[in-house]
This record gives C-alpha cells, structure tokens and sequence, in this order.
C-alpha cells in the first residue's frame, strides 16, 4: 500500500498544530515554573501527553487558550503532588519594565510605597510576599499584573467565570497590600501600637 505524497505522517500533523505554540508555550510554562529547566520539562510533559491526542487538537478552534489551559492544570498538579512552590522570586522571572509598572500600580494605590520604591527596598519585600501566596494566587497576579493578560484570557485558560477572575484579582491585591502594610521595615509606624 503506498501512501499519496501529499499525506502527511501522524508526526507531522502534529508538529504543524503545536509548533507555532511552542514558544507561548515555554513563556507561559516559564511564568508558572519560575525557572528555565523547569518550564522545558513541563512544555515537553504536556506535548508527550497530547501526541497520541492528534485528533482531539485538530478539532480544536482556538488551539493557544486550550493548550495554555492543558499547561496550566498540568503545572498545578505537579505543584500538589510535590507541595512545592516556586522557587524564584518574581524579580527574576518578570522583566525590569514589567517589574516597574506592576510596583507602580501599588504605589499608586498606597502612595507610602512611593518613597520605598524610589529607594529600592520594595522589591526584594515584594518578591517575598508574593512567595507567600498561594501558587494559585501568585499565578493569577503575575498573569493579570506582570504580563498584562486580559480577564477574559485567564478566564478561558482556568476555565472559570470572569466574575471569578476579577474578585480573585481583586482579593490577591487586597492580600498584598495587607502584607505589604505588615511589614515593619516598610512602614514601621503601622506595626507599632501606642500604650
């Protein structure tokens, strides 16, 4: 039986849907791991695992949410098998204007902060309070504030409502500034109670 040349092989089908994605991929696999080795190993579990699913992608409309969705439940499984965390602070894995403008925003909003992250003390504390979220929290926040995704996006990703995503955004600042206010190094009159 000889097949007609322009057929192309199960491998190649594959690798014509997932390719363009690879680097999204890897970006995203690297915002959630926080580290290099760690975001490869994940991007390659997840296309290990959706090979023999060739099918399945090819009936998929939009392919990038659904794939970005695979990862990130894959990433979330691992994290609680292993009860981990992640294991950079947050400064190493956004980029230095992205790093400015998330600060900014919490300035803007506790305008204490101003002084502090003129001075450089806020971000190696921010990078410390964010480790202290959840990693489902902490994913939302860098999604939402570092990268700019729009509420609508992660909601396709983590397949909730969008009302979902904003009282989460909104509850993960909230927990941050009540952090950030706790910390006596950052404003030393809040932590001290007259008698």
């Amino acid at each position: 039986m000889s097949l007609l040349p322009f057929k192309l092989s199960r491998s190649k089908r594959f690798e014509r849907l997932v390719q363009p994605h690879l680097e999204a991929m890897y970006r995203f696999a690297f915002r959630l791991a926080g580290q290099q080795q760690d975001a490869e190993d994940l991007v390659q579990d997840v296309v290990v695992k959706l090979y023999p699913r060739l099918e399945e992608l090819e009936s998929i409309e939009q392919l990038r949410p659904w794939l970005n969705r695979v990862l990130y439940r894959h990433f979330i499984d691992q994290v609680r098998r292993k009860g981990r965390r992640a294991d950079r602070p947050v400064s190493d894995v956004a980029e230095p204007e992205q790093q400015a403008t998330f600060l900014d925003s919490y300035a803007a909003d506790m305008p204490e902060l101003t002084e502090q992250i003129s001075a450089g003390r806020l971000k190696p504390i921010m990078d410390s309070v964010i480790q202290e979220l959840s990693p489902d929290m902490r994913t939302l926040m860098l999604l939402h504030d570092v990268d700019g995704w729009s509420q609508e996006d992660i909601a396709r990703v983590l397949e909730i409502p969008v009302g979902t995503v904003k009282s989460r955004v909104h509850r993960c600042r909230a927990s941050l500034r009540e952090k950030l206010l706790g910390r006596p190094e950052l404003f030393p009159q809040v932590g001290r109670v007259e008698q």
